[in-house]
């Protein structure tokens, strides 16, 4: 599954509040629990983030205290009492099998030692694969069993539109575009190394003029700062907003890449957006254009921009054409 397909999927489980414990698999570092975290705070919904390879099984069975001839379990203060949410057992693979083994009742039975998770919760995991060189246990068969299990795929679409919809630097949206097989790409022996979540630490060093070296690694960083340092053969940016310039669409690979990112991340107002698409149509081939366009969208959506920006675009006879040539284009491919 992509991000998208993903976050659907798990909706429609929100929407119908099915008690069923879901397990997401994915490499580290794809932004698993990120999700799960931005579909409670969609959903109004409380977030406990339950790490169970850091707990032994009484954190989470609770402390057995006598009362007169019966022992009682008291619950740990992480659990939840009231309310609605999703109780998220991160790292679920990464506990040792006795462990697993308390956890697997909160999941068959909602229930462990003598507390009862409230109904409004639902009980969700993720993990790692072995195969990601990530120090897990085989998870018993039981606990497997009683799972839906989704697998999250990295995608270099979905970094991109996160990317740009949260306002990370362009420089390294550009790069990661251009070198996409370097997303998620682990060292065997370098601590540091490029994935969608180190991508996002490295693009927040870069914006304050730090190396990304102890984010992505030695490797990746040199690349990173030489397709940097090809930035002065881009276009004047300026002159393009304001819907003034004359420059030609770079012949570069790497700099076009670094060129769409950049007009997607500058253009905040509609017209300079508007500017953008016009210079696009003169100079570069329909691919580079769909590509700003498809990028452009969703970003000029999660600024409340996109009904003010429809107006000016149909309005313009250069985009207006091309939009129709393009629509009879896909009409013929289908």
């Amino acid at each position: 599954m992509n991000v998208t397909e993903l976050q659907n999927y798990l909706q429609l489980l929100i929407q119908n509040r099915l008690h069923q414990a879901v397990m997401v698999w994915g490499k580290p570092g794809i932004g698993k629990s990120s999700i799960v975290r931005s579909l409670c705070e969609q959903n109004k919904l409380q977030f406990i983030d339950v790490r169970l390879s850091q707990l032994m099984p009484s954190d989470l069975r609770g402390i057995p205290v006598p009362d007169q001839n019966m022992t009682h379990w008291y619950p740990p203060a992480f659990l939840p009492q009231e309310g609605e949410g999703i109780l998220f057992m991160d790292e679920i693979n990464m506990a040792p099998p006795a462990l697993q083994g308390v956890a697997q009742q909160l999941v068959l039975d909602r229930q462990v030692g003598d507390y009862c998770l409230p109904d409004g919760w639902l009980v969700w995991a993720a993990g790692n694969h072995s195969t990601d060189r990530a120090a897990v246990y085989d998870m018993p068969a039981p606990l497997a069993n009683r799972f839906i299990h989704l697998t999250l795929n990295e995608s270099i679409n979905d970094f991109r539109a996160y990317a740009l919809a949260t306002g990370l630097h362009p420089d390294v949206i550009g790069f990661v575009s251009f070198r996409s097989d370097l997303l998620h790409k682990m060292h065997p022996t370098n601590p540091a190394w490029p994935s969608p979540r180190s991508w996002e630490m490295a693009a927040r060093l870069h914006q304050i003029g730090l190396s990304i070296e102890p984010a992505v690694g030695d490797a990746c960083a040199l690349e990173f700062h030489a397709f940097c340092r090809l930035q002065h053969d881009l276009p004047g940016m300026e002159a393009i907003l304001k819907g003034t310039s004359t420059a030609e669409f770079p012949q570069e690979p790497s700099l076009r890449y670094a060129l769409i990112c950049h007009l997607i991340s500058r253009a905040e107002k509609n017209q300079q957006a508007v500017h953008c698409f016009e210079w696009l149509i003169e100079q570069a081939s329909s691919e580079w254009i769909q590509m700003f366009v498809s990028e452009l969208v969703p970003v000029l959506k999660q600024r409340k921009q996109y009904s003010a920006f429809t107006p000016k675009i149909i309005g313009n006879e250069k985009a207006r054409q091309y939009l129709t040539q393009f629509a009879g284009l896909m009409m013929e491919l289908d």
